[in-house]
């Protein structure tokens, strides 16, 4: 995501400098068109101040070690923009110390996945609102606009903030933004549990068990197309399910282990921690968690919407992960 993010900006008529630990990502962006720099050293220097530096990386380990290096080599006024699927309290934690070296902190919830670079990115956004403010064309960039979508109706008073309709929010102070994103993708794990239980459903309506005459052969892709046209279930999830169906009807290609990769979780800990009932991303994630022992249809389709959106590749779990 972050090659495409570089590539976006770049579409635009922005300027990018990259660094990358993978040469062959280095030099495929830098045949695109971005400065290659082949360490993180040589990436602050190739900047002019203040900098502006965005982070794409897996939560954890790797994200804390880099903000590390880089704030002992940037200079103050600088900025970092986290953009990964970060821990929004961590954001915090790290902001506070970041303000004592007079570093800025930007926490940015993306979504958007491998179709970004087309599509855009929704970015929910978090940090001081001067430092955000300055940012704002990289993030218009980045942002799919308003499309063809209709405008809702009532949102013309002075009150609503006009970024959210292209598609970019600045949310709150720093981690607001993460915090967002955490909540979304727990959304998303309740919606894609609720299409692939129903698919699960229509599949097994065939079943020997079943009356004869109460036993339907479904076509899942044609009801899924359907389903896309008018319909009030429609959504870009149902689109990418028609895609994974059109493909592979009966999802020969996964296994039905579900991945989570942590959001939702600490979405059901914020939950807890502001006593809101959260029954259906919870059972979610539980199924998420269970699939890893023993998989049916729903669960496959599960984990062909997670490759649709986000190229998420099924790989081997540990028990506690």
């Amino acid at each position: 995501m972050g090659g495409n993010i570089a590539r976006r900006l770049m579409d635009a008529g922005h300027e990018c400098t990259v660094f990358d630990t993978s040469d062959k990502a280095r030099e495929a962006l830098q045949q695109d068109g971005a400065e290659s720099a082949d360490s993180l050293q040589a990436l602050v220097e190739g900047l002019p101040a203040p900098r502006s530096i965005w982070l794409m990386l897996p939560a954890g380990d790797i994200t804390e070690t880099t903000i590390s290096q880089l704030s002992d080599m940037l200079e103050p006024g600088d900025t970092l923009i986290e953009g990964g699927n970060a821990f929004f309290k961590d954001d915090v934690r790290r902001a506070r110390e970041l303000r004592q070296k007079d570093l800025h902190y930007v926490d940015v919830g993306v979504s958007g996945g491998v179709w970004g670079r087309e599509r855009g990115y929704c970015l929910m956004i978090g940090g001081e609102k001067e430092i955000v403010e300055g940012l704002d064309p990289i993030f218009a960039t980045l942002a799919p606009g308003a499309g063809d979508i209709d405008k809702t109706p009532g949102r013309e008073a002075e009150r609503f903030d006009p970024r959210a309709e292209v598609g970019y929010l600045h949310c709150g102070p720093v981690g607001s933004g993460h915090f967002v994103k955490m909540v979304h993708n727990g959304i998303e794990y309740g919606m894609m549990q609720a299409y692939a239980e129903g698919f699960d459903i229509l599949k097994n309506r065939n079943l020997e068990t079943l009356p004869e005459d109460e036993r339907y052969d479904l076509d899942l892709a044609d009801i899924a197309e359907l389903w896309r046209r008018g319909s009030v279930i429609s959504s870009w999830l149902l689109d990418l399910t028609s895609i994974a169906l059109s493909e592979d009807h009966d999802l020969e290609q996964y296994t039905g282990k579900v991945n989570d990769s942590g959001e939702g979780r600490w979405t059901i800990e914020a939950a807890i921690e502001e006593a809101v009932p959260a029954s259906v991303l919870t059972s979610a994630l539980f199924t998420r968690f269970r699939s890893r022992s023993d998989n049916t249809y729903g669960e496959k389709l599960l984990s062909a919407m997670r490759q649709q959106f986000g190229g998420h590749v099924e790989t081997p779990m540990s028990p506690t992960k």
